[in-house]
């Protein structure tokens, strides 16, 4: 498939900023048991609910350049009973809602305690709506993974690793900067997220890595012979057909020559993966804000080029008819 920006963009985007809100949730769940220091909640919860709503806000901006008339987007939120796309269109407003009120109840300290247990943990009113906006978090990565995931006639993408990839990653993300926007705000939590972004970091690493083995094992169900209906062994592609490219042409190869293809892979794996988390642990052992935020923009970017991978890796159909150009 031909990898858009504007969608890569999207979902690298939403993926921090919902890692970020769990991020946000995780320790505020920890300091309500009192297995975390309890952080000041408009300088961390507050202003940490603004980043995530800047995120969200860059994502929902960056799906707008991938539409053919915007101003009729209202529509795709019309056909939530059977796409998982519309489902994504009324999900996000949703969480941003929730992450809004989340955000100003902290930031005004809008807060009650609903009640106490004897061992002194604290059930708070923002920590429901916190909990809430978490579930409604799964929900978005779920349906953004499912938009890709259950197109079975796209074989590379037709797999639980799909949604499990999306959850992974953007989780990922969010907690490396959840990292360093500890140290910043509230540096005794800051190896908290640090263990956290590395353990969900590792996770990733070995779910992509097994839909990339998965993906490079795979059968393809068409072939020339069943696209043209014809058993000859011996078929063989001279031309696509017509002269000019088309949107069969454009929008359904990604155009890119093999090397590229090939580095793209090793690229993503690299970024994603391995330099985050040596710079991580560096930062936090240095106590480093810039450091830590340099892990982040180096995980972003090896994020985006995951995602055109995945994007690029999908091979549709079609092209068995437009595979000669």
């Amino acid at each position: 498939m031909h990898p858009a920006f504007s969608v890569i963009f999207l979902t690298t985007l939403i993926g921090a900023g919902q890692g970020l809100f769990l991020a946000l949730i995780t320790g505020q769940s920890y300091a309500a048991v009192q297995l975390l220091p309890s952080q000041d909640s408009t300088q961390f919860y507050g202003n940490g609910a603004a980043i995530v709503m800047l995120f969200l806000i860059g994502g929902l901006i960056a799906s707008f350049f991938h539409l053919g008339r915007p101003e009729r987007a209202w529509r795709a939120a019309s056909q939530w009973r059977t796409s998982w796309l519309s489902r994504e269109v009324i999900v996000l407003p949703a969480l941003m809602f929730l992450v809004f009120v989340y955000g100003v109840m902290h930031y005004f300290e809008w807060d009650t305690v609903l009640f106490t247990t004897k061992e002194g943990a604290k059930l708070q009113v923002t920590l429901v709506v916190g909990i809430i906006g978490a579930l409604a978090t799964f929900l978005l990565f779920l349906c953004t993974g499912m938009i890709y995931g259950c197109l079975k006639f796209l074989q590379e993408w037709h797999s639980p690793l799909t949604v499990i990839n999306y959850t992974l990653l953007g989780t990922a993300s969010g907690f490396v900067l959840a990292t360093a926007f500890a140290n910043h705000n509230a540096p005794e939590l800051m190896r908290f997220f640090g263990i956290w972004a590395t353990i969900i970091t590792i996770a990733a690493f070995i779910t992509r890595s097994a839909s990339l083995i998965r993906n490079s094992r795979i059968k393809a169900k068409s072939t020339m012979q069943t696209a043209l209906g014809v058993r000859h062994n011996k078929i063989q592609q001279k031309a696509m057909g017509f002269m000019g490219g088309s949107v069969n042409t454009r929008d359904f190869f990604h155009h890119a020559s093999a090397i590229l293809f090939k580095s793209m892979k090793w690229v993503f794996i690299v970024l994603v993966f391995i330099v985050p988390v040596i710079v991580i642990w560096y930062g936090i052992t240095e106590a480093n804000t810039t450091v830590l935020l340099t892990a982040f923009v180096i995980q972003y970017i090896g994020l985006i080029a995951e995602r055109w991978f995945f994007f690029a890796q999908a091979n549709h159909p079609q092209n068995l008819y437009y595979q000669t150009i």
